[in-house]
């Protein structure tokens, strides 16, 4: 049986925040979440009658904001999900929480249902900050859930941290990533803000009070240090964990192994096939699903394995990628050495990785490795 991780989409949020560009609608009402939880179950049985040769051994719940569903509702998606595929006996299975939007009930409820790890959207623990981004929650808020969550017996938690906000300062970000780590959660992701196009904030990018490009830079590296300092093992370039807790799920998009998304605007990879559902959730609720398939030719799956590969703290073994791409993995490893004399890129025992700066600029330097424009 081929390991297999399913990732379910839910795109409803209690409000949109400013730097949002996922897809989500804000404050829907409950025959429309009824509606759409009807499609979704739909969808995982059809699937699950195709998909005997594989074992899920990772599930995730994403968005949107997934916990905007009652406890009832995620319970019932996942009890579809046992019932219609081989599900792994120590599956993980992650459900994000945006911490407005759950109570020590309903985490009780979820951990009870089979949800063993929790994603919380922290994001910052400044209510300035918090504010400024239009989240829902305050830093209160994100205390609360996190305890609750514990007491739930919920022992894999990851947060999510987000650098480069309007206003924000090291100082800031310092507090925010030390009282994170300070709760001790078992993962940490970190990302720095991205103005996306079509988002508020891109609007309204020319007032926005950003940190410098060289501010962001110095969150990054300070972030780097102070969590290897707390225990926390940098995987990737914004993902950081205790030994053993790596996001399972998250690897395999990184490792270019087979997924499987359902729900509106769910992406899909299994093999060199890719395809996608709508993103339009109207239409998905109508039941039109998948809108783009294409099929990735080997020097694509190629440039995918590198450009993905590269984003792990191990980087790649091109003599693994030679093996199932072909000698034209090679010239990549010629293409990256040039960054090592300026201490971008490190030799590791099976080809190569980026260093911390090499990371904090690896856009640009796979751009001209992968020969992209």
């Amino acid at each position: 049986m081929r390991p297999l991780g399913l990732y379910l989409h839910i795109p409803f949020c209690k409000s949109k925040c400013g730097y949002c560009d996922f897809c989500s609608l804000p404050g829907v009402d409950e025959a429309t979440v009824a509606r759409y939880c009807a499609a979704l179950e739909e969808e995982i049985r059809a699937y699950g009658r195709e998909m005997g040769a594989y074992t899920v051994d990772t599930i995730y719940f994403g968005g949107g904001t997934p916990t905007y569903l009652s406890p009832e509702r995620l319970s019932s998606l996942l009890w579809a999900v046992a019932g219609s595929f081989s599900v792994a006996e120590g599956a993980e299975i992650t459900l994000e929480c945006n911490p407005a939007t759950a109570d020590a009930v309903a985490l009780k409820s979820l951990r009870a249902a089979g949800f063993n790890r929790l994603s919380l959207g922290a994001q910052s623990l400044n209510d300035g900050e918090l504010s400024l981004l239009g989240r829902a929650h305050t830093a209160a808020d994100f205390f609360r859930v996190f305890e609750a969550a514990r007491e739930a017996d919920f022992d894999n938690i990851s947060a999510d941290l987000m650098f480069g906000i309007p206003d924000q300062t090291a100082h800031t970000f310092h507090k925010s990533l030390s009282g994170l780590a300070a709760l001790g959660p078992e993962h940490i992701s970190a990302y720095g803000l991205i103005l996306e196009e079509g988002t508020p904030f891109f609007e309204r990018r020319e007032h926005l009070s950003l940190p410098s490009e060289e501010a962001e830079r110095e969150m990054y590296m300070h972030m780097v240090a102070f969590l290897e300092e707390a225990g926390y093992r940098r995987y990737e370039i914004s993902n950081f964990s205790r030994a053993g807790r790596e996001s399972r799920h998250n690897l395999k998009y990184w490792e270019r192994r087979d997924y499987l998304g359902l729900g509106a605007a769910a992406h899909s990879c299994l093999g060199n096939e890719r395809f996608a559902n709508t993103a339009d959730v109207a239409a998905y609720l109508s039941g039109e699903r998948t809108a783009e398939r294409e099929r990735v030719d080997e020097k694509e799956a190629l440039l995918e394995a590198v450009m993905l590969g590269m984003r792990l703290e191990k980087g790649i073994c091109f003599e693994s990628l030679a093996k199932t791409y072909g000698a034209a993995a090679w010239q990549y490893r010629d293409r990256l050495a040039k960054y090592e004399a300026g201490g971008f890129v490190r030799k590791t025992k099976d080809g190569y990785a980026f260093t911390s700066e090499g990371m904090y600029v690896s856009n640009t330097i796979l751009s001209d490795v992968l020969a992209f424009e």
